[in-house]
C-alpha cells in the first residue's frame, strides 16, 4: 500500500504540530534500537494516503496511527502500546494495559488526545523528523 516502506518497518502516523506528539516520536526514536520505525505526519502526503486508503476520520483519530504491512493499520491506544511493545524492555511493560477493554484504553487515550494542545502546546508549523 505505501511505496517505499521497507517489509521490515512500522509506520508511525502523529500529528505534526502537537507537542506532546513530537516528544512522543522523539522518545522513540531514541528508544528504538532496533530501528525498526519509520515517521511521518498525518498532515503529510503519506499520512493523507492512509487516512483515505483506511477511511480514517481525522476528527476520530487525530493523534496517532501505525501501519505495517504485515499488521495493517492499529489506531489510538492500540497503536501507542504496540509502539511500547516494540521497543523492548521495560517499555513493553505497558503491554500489559491490552487486558483492558479497549473501549476503556481509548476513552483515557481520546481524553488525553482532546486536553493535549491546552496541556502541552502546539507549533505553528509541523515538525518533521530528519532522516
Amino acid at each position: 500500500m505505501i511505496k517505499g516502506l521497507p517489509k521490515h518497518k512500522k509506520l508511525i502516523l502523529f500529528d505534526g504540530v502537537c507537542n506532546l506528539c513530537n516528544a512522543s516520536v522523539q522518545y522513540v526514536i531514541e528508544h528504538d534500537r532496533k530501528n525498526q520505525f519509520m515517521f511521518a505526519a498525518l498532515q503529510s502526503d503519506v499520512g493523507q494516503q492512509i487516512i483515505t486508503h483506511y477511511k480514517i476520520d481525522p476528527l476520530e483519530t487525530d493523534s496517532i496511527l501505525l501501519y505495517s504491512k504485515e499488521n495493517g493499520l492499529k489506531v489510538k491506544s492500540s497503536a501507542a502500546l504496540h509502539v511500547a511493545k516494540a521497543l523492548g524492555f521495560p517499555r513493553n511493560l505497558m503491554s500489559v494495559f491490552f487486558i483492558v477493554p479497549i473501549f476503556i484504553r481509548n476513552w483515557v487515550y481520546d481524553y488525553v488526545a482532546k486536553n493535549r494542545y491546552k496541556w502541552y502546546g502546539k507549533q505553528a508549523s509541523c515538525w518533521v523528523p530528519t532522516p
